[in-house]
């Protein structure tokens, strides 16, 4: 379900109506206030600054969308990693009559055996990740050389697996980055060829659900402020938001909504919190350097508008103002002799 945090314009007024009935204020707005009064009981000082005005939503925290794996290796699952592990370049995803089935990174799936003297950029892609990993003695390039051959029997034998120099489809699976397990899609024992494991990224995400028409305001690298389910806020950015709008998902929702992803730099800020409900408060509108009172000194003058009761040398007077924007229980106010320091009245 969604939520909005909204500027409580109304409920200033309603606080402003009451002062005004409380210093028995009427007419023009420069009228002084009722002869017994000799001013406000609790005074305030105008200040300047930033108001930011903010709405929230609610989001879930989480690795994101498990996705499945698959692997085309020949033989019998001898081995799985537990879910919550993470498995890194290099390193096995699963071992198939004892041997291991490496992961590596990138878009492309392992289509054909890369042996010599092919070219292309399934080549280019695996030479990139046999580097990453140490070996060298060859060019990074789209064309499996000899001196690649070479490096591949190198990797080949410290896998312990048989040193032929030609990378089989079963001896490599790709993903875009470290996966962390999410779950184990079949059984130790069970066939090789398959969706062997589910998996997310490494790294916690918070998704937010956006009415599709309210989604304006989620343009890639907008801050954002995450509060967890501890109570604890930690900065965020969005980094991605879907192409396609989702249907409502109950009853309570009529509109469509697209999912808005949020990530989270600061990782160690998330605790062990690795799944649960946050909320995502994001800026609306802002005002920079104007000057501002608590709500609750406006006075609703009778002839229409707003004022503040302005005390100066023990002679209080309102002074009608102009409002700007509401926010964080303060409010923009523009007036004749306003200025920082300037003090004025709260109704009581």
């Amino acid at each position: 379900m969604r939520g909005k945090v909204v500027a409580a314009v109304l409920g200033a007024a309603a606080v402003a109506v009451a002062g005004a009935a409380t210093l028995g204020l009427g007419g023009r707005g420069t009228e002084k206030p009722a002869a017994d009064r000799t001013g406000p009981a609790t005074t305030v000082a105008v200040t300047r600054e930033t108001l930011v005005e903010s709405a929230s939503l609610a989001g879930e925290l989480s690795y994101g969308k498990a996705v499945p794996l698959a692997s085309t290796a020949a033989g019998t699952v001898t081995w799985l990693p537990e879910p919550g592990a993470t498995v890194r370049r290099g390193s096995p995803l699963l071992r198939a009559d004892e041997l291991p089935v490496v992961l590596l990174y990138g878009p492309l799936p392992m289509y054909r055996p890369l042996t010599e003297k092919l070219t292309g950029p399934d080549v280019l892609q695996f030479e990139r990740n046999l580097s990453a990993l140490g070996y060298d003695g060859f060019t990074v390039d789209d064309s499996f050389s000899t001196a690649t051959t070479a490096a591949v029997k190198r990797w080949q034998k410290e896998l312990g697996r048989t040193e032929t120099g030609t990378v089989d489809k079963d001896q490599v699976v790709y993903a875009p980055g470290p996966v962390r397990i999410a779950e184990r899609l079949v059984r130790v024992g069970a066939s090789a060829a398959a969706d062997v494991v589910s998996y997310t990224g490494s790294t916690r995400l918070v998704t937010v659900p956006v009415g599709a028409n309210e989604a304006a305001w989620a343009a890639k690298g907008t801050a954002v402020t995450v509060t967890l389910p501890d109570g604890k806020s930690v900065a965020g950015k969005v980094a991605a938001v879907a192409d396609e709008a989702a249907a409502p998902t109950s009853s309570e929702d009529t509109a469509p909504t697209v999912d808005v992803t949020v990530s989270i730099a600061d990782q160690k800020a998330l605790g062990t919190i690795e799944r649960g409900p946050v909320t995502v408060k994001y800026t609306v509108r802002q005002r920079k350097d104007v000057l501002t009172v608590p709500v609750a000194a406006l006075l609703a003058l009778a002839e229409g508008g707003y004022g503040l009761e302005v005390v100066s040398g023990g002679s209080p007077r309102i002074v009608p103002v102009k409002v700007g924007l509401f926010a964080d229980g303060r409010v923009e106010v523009t007036g004749d002799g306003l200025d920082v320091g300037t003090t004025v009245g709260i109704p009581e």
